[in-house]
């Protein structure tokens, strides 16, 4: 009867030490290194990167806290580990869609980052399958997803480690991870035009396919993206005479000529604009007169702004239209003149600034496109 008692008593006091421990476990409390997260867009690509800020506390760290090459950390079931690239649990990258690594590609997903450093600051850069781990206690290079080698650049003091993006542009982005006085970089590059296409595709079969806004920017963006020109034509197509809409405006228009122009088909271009413009506001055709002072076409361009001024007569901005029109011609006399009746109605002091600034060009012979 004593040992049964004993026994209970026992098996209740591992209970309550079981039932204290998960308790303590779950408890959300500081710790030295802090938890961070920084995420950067390159086109509709999100890139995220979760990790944990150790202090260089006056600690060397390189070669020593960061031992170069692969270790056994003596815990765990890697016979080799790779450095965590941050501290506690693995630092984790993520992509919402395929991108490359300098140059690599790699899948869209969730990874573990780790890295090799070395003495000769070099660096190689891992994507894990295994995101979950803690550290790099359980590295196992069967799961790598893909391995990058990169160098090492010297920067300023860096006390607490730092993953941060740089010398980000339209279709890429520099991950670096700063810490102390070292910097590993690695480039993160997405094919923005391919990623955003595919998801106009399917947000098209969606809700947004019942706007007709959605149509015409999609043909827009694939006409100033190198996207397919037939592609873009069934869409802007939908957006004019679409089975839910049907309606023709100028921007729609204006969208349908330019991927007609694209494709070489310039009489089918010049008419649709033609038929465009009533439908247009003075400042649409104004820009259109200005977008085809851009590409050279003078001519086509005095008689859209003359249409304009005809159209839309005494309004804002018909004869400042003129005047950019008679300067792309080389007409300085003429460009003085319809600056000054600019001038005259243009409608704020901004307006007539810019004017101002312009007339004192063309009043000395110089070009004002």
């Amino acid at each position: 009867m004593k040992q049964l008692y004993q026994r209970s008593m026992v098996l209740t006091l591992i209970g309550a030490l079981m039932f204290c421990t998960q308790v303590i476990a779950q408890l959300d409390l500081p710790r030295g290194s802090q938890m961070a997260k920084v995420s950067q867009r390159i086109g509709i690509t999100d890139v995220t990167l979760v990790y944990s800020r150790p202090s260089v506390n006056d600690r060397e760290i390189w070669g020593a806290l960061v031992p170069y090459g692969m270790n056994n950390l003596g815990f765990g079931t890697a016979e080799e580990s790779p450095w965590r690239a941050g501290a506690n649990e693995n630092t984790v990258i993520k992509f919402s869609d395929d991108v490359t690594i300098e140059g690599q590609p790699l899948k869209a997903g969730k990874y573990g980052l780790h890295m090799i450093v070395r003495e000769d600051n070099t660096a190689t850069v891992i994507f894990s399958k295994n995101n979950g781990a803690w550290g790099s206690y359980f590295y196992d290079p069967a799961e790598d997803a893909l391995r990058v080698d990169v160098r090492i650049n010297e920067g300023p003091h860096v006390e607490q480690l730092m993953f941060s993006f740089n010398e980000v542009d339209a279709t890429s982005a520099m991950a670096v991870l700063s810490w102390e006085k070292k910097q590993i970089p690695f480039k993160v590059e997405a094919d923005v035009t391919e990623i955003v296409l595919a998801d106009i595709r399917q947000k098209l079969q969606n809700t947004p396919g019942f706007n007709r806004q959605s149509w015409e920017q999609a043909a827009n963006f694939a006409l100033n993206n190198d996207g397919d020109l037939e592609e873009a034509l069934g869409w802007i197509n939908a957006a004019i005479e679409g089975q839910f809409f049907s309606q023709k405006t100028f921007n729609n228009m204006s969208i349908k000529s330019q991927i007609l122009a694209k494709q070489g088909k310039t009489g089918e271009a010049d008419a649709m604009m033609k038929e465009a413009m009533p439908l247009g506001t003075v400042f649409q055709v104004h820009g259109y007169g200005r977008q085809l002072i851009g590409q050279g076409q003078h001519d086509k361009a005095m008689e859209v702004f003359q249409w304009n001024a005809k159209n839309h007569k005494g309004t804002w901005p018909v004869n400042y239209g003129l005047a950019r029109a008679y300067s792309a011609k080389g007409d300085h006399k003429n460009t003085v003149k319809y600056l000054k009746l600019a001038h005259d109605n243009a409608p704020a002091q901004a307006n007539k600034d810019r004017i101002a600034a312009n007339l004192a060009k063309a009043e000395k012979g110089e070009a004002i496109n």
